[in-house]
């Protein structure tokens, strides 16, 4: 199985096939909840569009042997009109942190590991973008390490930590009933020398 994590920018289509609602007229996401959940649900698609045209692009793909397979929500804190109002979800100080915030893995994809490989294509999409610190605001999901389907796309603490994240902090956020806290990765400064 080949596996390859590249920018949203320029792949609108296929950011289309992995978020995109299929059913003409139906509603949903399209990975706006974060972003800006104002925006009505026919003009989602058009506006992460106009997201997808505009580097570095509002997350990551996955593909496995050249199939879209998994997305990855990842971007400057700033970007994110619901983080940035958000009186559950802490600053930890004054940077802009980029967040991921949305794992969606396609049916027939799933229980390969593809968000290790999603979370990990985050960081290096992050680090490339100029980025010092990538957070994450996952469920903590305990012992028994196990969360729904529905609850899950934030992640887990688990997922966070086999890729390097510590919890930094303390959130008043739930999902699916279960908290979730800030986890931190520390990139550095700027971006790496050419």
């Amino acid at each position: 199985m080949r596996l390859e994590v590249l920018p949203a920018f320029g792949r609108f289509e296929d950011f289309r096939e992995v978020v995109g609602v299929k059913k003409p007229g139906g509603g949903g996401c399209w990975c706006m909840s974060y972003r800006d959940s104002r925006v009505p649900n026919d003009e989602r698609a058009d506006y992460m569009r106009g997201q997808c045209e505009v580097e570095p692009g509002p997350g990551v793909l996955a593909y496995v042997d050249g199939v879209v397979a998994g997305w990855c929500s990842v971007a400057p804190r700033s970007t994110y009109r619901r983080l940035m109002h958000s009186r559950t979800i802490p600053f930890l100080d004054d940077r802009d942190a980029w967040s991921a915030v949305c794992f969606v893995v396609r049916a027939g994809y799933r229980r390969q590991g593809l968000m290790h490989t999603l979370l990990a294509g985050a960081v290096e999409h992050a680090r490339a973008s100029g980025a010092e610190v990538v957070e994450g605001y996952p469920v903590d999901v305990g012992a028994e390490g196990k969360v729904d389907v529905i609850s899950g796309y934030v992640g887990t603490t688990r997922l966070f930590e086999s890729a390097g994240f510590t919890r930094a902090g303390a959130t008043a956020a739930h999902s699916g009933g279960r908290e979730r806290v800030v986890m931190r990765l520390e990139l550095g400064r700027g971006r790496p020398a050419a």
